[in-house]
């Protein structure tokens, strides 16, 4: 049972690690980053001197350290977490401060905020409050996020481990193993091998009455990957309960950009044959259960289906859960600036407040290769320069979570790395290039940043942990949607703002979400055509053809649901039809360029 129609998604590494534990006693979904599991163990440490509980060290030294770390930290979220929503349940001297402030923060139109005023006007003994209580009050999620390709092998004393010590394989057993009963949101695409182990866990597995303690969260960025992974998993016996879309550019952390698919069509698809991917998979999930001899639930088991990246009203929230009957929507970028709610330090939290359009860009600075949505001027960046500036490009690399290349070496390292950094320079050198070419070869070189260790140090700052090993450079991921948010607020303020009931957005220019989105991927499309006008364009024409050709599909999807919708954002109906009639004829423009290509 839910009782708020938001959640709230990862965030880098660090800014939702201890999310759960803030806002989970009051039935608001969140998620932690299974990363890494160094900064999990220093915040175990903290939290064990803060609740005056012992600590012990889980050492690199003893076996299957990492899942052991994880599972120890989910444990301990967990059980707070809970006495926190326990303290709030407690009715002993009448409603707790708690108790008002979690039904303070239910939208107006919810019927359990709506049956606790009717007990107040009634008055009515505690009894008959306490069974309210008991029969309707829920704690929100603590899902974890694990990122399938960092899955980096890993080695003690030059030996491999083996597959089943993978990071990401590992951090999949500290949560099977950990007494959370939630959800593993698994992003980044899909990994087979990983897929295969979660068979190994009888938690991920419906018992006779169709229930899963370990439910599987796949974030997709189409029907076709959702349909793919979701029968996948099926064959193992094993059941998405939710699929999570994100806009692929108007979102935070590194940029899944699709081939020009807009998501209010994305969308679309999933309301429209949602029934079909639960009957297609169910189907394969029956037969696999069977053939293992497990428990067969004779209906479809419940799926979700929520969506999140560039929301920023309330109009826009409750839009995407009407049209598109959604489950939940995620808010994340504004969270960044609720310190009740998330962990960023107070210099970058400073600097996110006074972010402008200007100050957000997709950036190439991650070690992944994927496109890095990113903050002008934030720490880490400044630290890279500086190292750039004494002549040793590239980061120390302390704790290796990306370090998955092995153009070098036989064991991985990070691209961002002062030792890859120096042997690509080294290769550089030896090439011969004319000096254009020899220093865009470079820059490109150079511009990748430490992520794993930049996107987990806010939290050691904010709470004045030791950064000897990371330094105190911070990366920081916001969307472009952070533009538009400038107010360090609170909790209860955001909630109010999700759903309507006030604003936090002061400018009166912030595009809708979708026009958004269309711009930032007619820009990606500009870009990618500038790419190809100086390079072999014969490869690429048809690409970018195709691209085009989504987003004027988009665009005529976007006019037929903003002129037949006559209840929702009636304000912005004329600039968005305006916006979408400009793009489109911009759209023209640059297809005629790339048609002109092939002459």
């Amino acid at each position: 049972m839910t009782v708020h129609s938001f959640h709230i998604p990862v965030m880098g590494i660090a800014f939702t690690i201890d999310s759960p534990l803030k806002v989970a006693p009051f039935g608001i979904d969140s998620s932690i980053s299974l990363v890494d599991d160094i900064l999990l163990e220093k915040m175990r440490k903290m939290y064990c001197e803060r609740f005056e509980i012992p600590y012990h060290e889980i050492s690199e030294n003893m076996h299957d350290f990492r899942a052991r770390r994880i599972k120890s930290y989910l444990d301990l979220i967990k059980e707070h977490a809970e006495k926190k929503f326990e303290q709030i349940k407690d009715i002993t001297h009448g409603m707790s401060e708690g108790l008002k402030q979690y039904l303070d923060m239910l939208p107006n139109t919810s019927s359990l905020k709506k049956r606790f005023k009717a007990w107040e006007l009634s008055a009515c003994d505690l009894n008959s409050l306490k069974r309210l209580i008991d029969n309707n009050l829920s704690m929100g999620n603590i899902e974890v996020n694990i990122m399938t390709k960092l899955d980096r092998e890993n080695y003690r004393k030059k030996v491999s481990l083996g597959q089943t010590y993978n990071d990401a394989h590992a951090a999949l057993r500290g949560f099977a193993k950990s007494n959370l009963n939630s959800f593993v949101v698994f992003s980044a695409g899909m990994n087979p091998r990983l897929y295969g182990y979660i068979e190994e866990f009888e938690d991920f597995f419906p018992n006779e009455k169709g229930f899963i303690k370990k439910k599987i969260t796949l974030k997709v960025s189409d029907y076709r990957s959702a349909l793919i992974q979701g029968k996948f998993l099926a064959k193992k016996g094993l059941w998405v309960s939710e699929y999570r879309i994100e806009s692929g550019l108007n979102c935070g952390g590194h940029a899944f950009a699709t081939e020009g698919h807009l998501i209010g069509p994305i969308l679309a698809q999933f309301r429209d044959q949602k029934q079909a991917l639960i009957t297609e998979t169910h189907s394969v999930l029956v037969q696999a259960l069977s053939q293992k001899k497990r428990n067969v639930p004779r209906f479809p088991l419940p799926v979700k289906i929520s969506a999140q990246g560039g929301v920023g009203t309330a109009e826009e929230h409750q839009f995407l859960l009407d049209h598109y009957k959604l489950d939940s929507v995620g808010w994340g970028t504004p969270f960044l600036l609720v310190p009740e709610a998330t962990t960023v330090d107070d210099q970058t939290m400073a600097k996110l407040s006074e972010a402008k359009e200007k100050d957000l860009y997709l950036s190439n600075i991650s070690p992944l290769g994927v496109p890095f949505n990113s903050l002008k001027g934030n720490t880490k960046d400044l630290e890279k320069k500086g190292h750039i500036a004494k002549g040793r490009p590239g980061s120390p690399c302390p704790k290796k979570y990306v370090a998955l290349n092995k153009e070098f070496t036989n064991e991985g390292i990070c691209t961002a790395s002062r030792q890859y950094q120096h042997l690509k320079l080294e290769e550089l050198e030896n090439m011969d290039l004319p000096v254009e070419k020899y220093q865009e070869t470079y820059e490109k070189i150079v511009e990748k940043s430490c992520a794993c260790v930049g996107l987990g140090t806010s939290a050691l700052l904010k709470y004045g942990l030791d950064t000897k090993t990371e330094g105190k450079g911070v990366s920081i991921c916001p969307g472009p949607n952070m533009a538009y948010f400038s107010k360090i607020t609170g909790l209860r303020e955001m909630t109010r703002h999700i759903y309507g009931e006030s604003s936090l957005i002061d400018r009166t220019d912030r595009p809708n979400m979708f026009i958004k989105e269309l711009h930032l991927y007619v820009t990606l499309l500009k870009t990618k055509l500038k790419e190809t006008e100086t390079s072999n364009p014969d490869k690429k024409i048809d690409y970018l053809l195709s691209f085009s050709e989504n987003l004027k599909k988009g665009i005529a999807y976007y006019r037929s649901v903003f002129v037949e919708s006559n209840k929702t954002f009636k304000k912005d109906r004329v600039s968005i039809l305006k916006a979408l009639h400009d793009y489109e004829h911009s759209l023209a423009r640059t297809t005629e360029q790339i048609l002109n290509l092939k002459t």
